[in-house]
């Protein structure tokens, strides 16, 4: 019998020397760990390797143990240095062959593109074994090979790949969350909300100060699966603030 407060997490590894270079900035941990969220899954790590083999394999192998989901993004291009199917076929111990089904994806979307070459057929290599997922906004479908899923680098590819997905992989209760802003120093109230978690059991509350308009506040995120334990949580949390004669704003600031 599946527990209903089991926690399913993911693991995420960006691959890209242009990311840590700082010449591409991005996009996909944020819309990678929504989506996630919505899925009832917890983006619990991320990292980020260049484009070496033994550094997406070593990232593969840690990673996929550890979690129920490891997603990848770049590196399934039609270029020399997309190489991420080739580590991960190797951490997996499998060969890499071409897929029938997205070959004929590639064959059917380049058909008035100037034809499937030699460069855009290596878009449907995938490790022995892998099946493949959908992929609206192109022609290069992303692939899955147990729970591993090697998607896009360009944000919205991995987006419609994200489509492809939703629905298809299990999950547990979607976090609940609340926020209340407050022109109130992270010192003043650093008391005061560690023993508000500590007296909610199952919630988390973040703490994310900002300064604006010559002052500091903080903008405090309440997280839970359990919608009357944030509330209980946000409720406390509020007469705390109110006992310092601080203001607060629902929603943040």
């Amino acid at each position: 019998m599946n527990d209903p407060d089991r926690i399913w997490t993911a693991a995420l590894v960006v691959i890209g020397d242009e990311i840590l270079s700082g010449r591409t900035h991005d996009k996909n941990i944020a819309q990678i760990a929504t989506w996630l969220d919505v899925q009832g899954i917890r983006l619990r790590e991320v990292r980020v390797v260049p484009d070496l083999e033994d550094a997406i394999i070593g990232a593969v192998d840690s990673l996929r143990a550890g979690h129920d989901y490891l997603f990848t993004t770049g590196g399934i291009g039609p270029t020399h240095d997309d190489i991420t199917v080739d580590a991960v076929a190797r951490a997996l111990g499998v060969a890499v062959v071409i897929h029938p089904e997205a070959r004929a994806f590639l064959e059917d979307y380049y058909s008035t593109r100037g034809g499937l070459t030699e460069a855009r057929l290596r878009m449907a290599r995938v490790p022995d074994g892998a099946s493949l997922i959908p992929n609206y906004m192109s022609g290069a479908p992303g692939i899955r090979f147990g729970n591993i899923y090697m998607m896009a680098g360009v944000p919205y590819i991995t987006a419609g790949m994200l489509d492809g997905l939703t629905g298809t992989l299990e999950g547990g209760k979607p976090l609940i969350a609340e926020t209340i802003g407050c022109w109130i120093p992270e010192s003043e109230v650093a008391d005061l909300l560690r023993e508000t978690e500590q007296t909610h059991a199952g919630c988390q509350i973040g703490s994310y100060p900002f300064f604006r308009e010559g002052k500091v506040g903080a903008n405090f995120v309440v997280r839970s699966t359990d919608r009357a334990a944030v509330n209980d949580c946000v409720a406390k949390l509020l007469e705390g603030l109110h006992a310092l004669g601080r203001e607060t704003t629902l929603g943040g600031i």
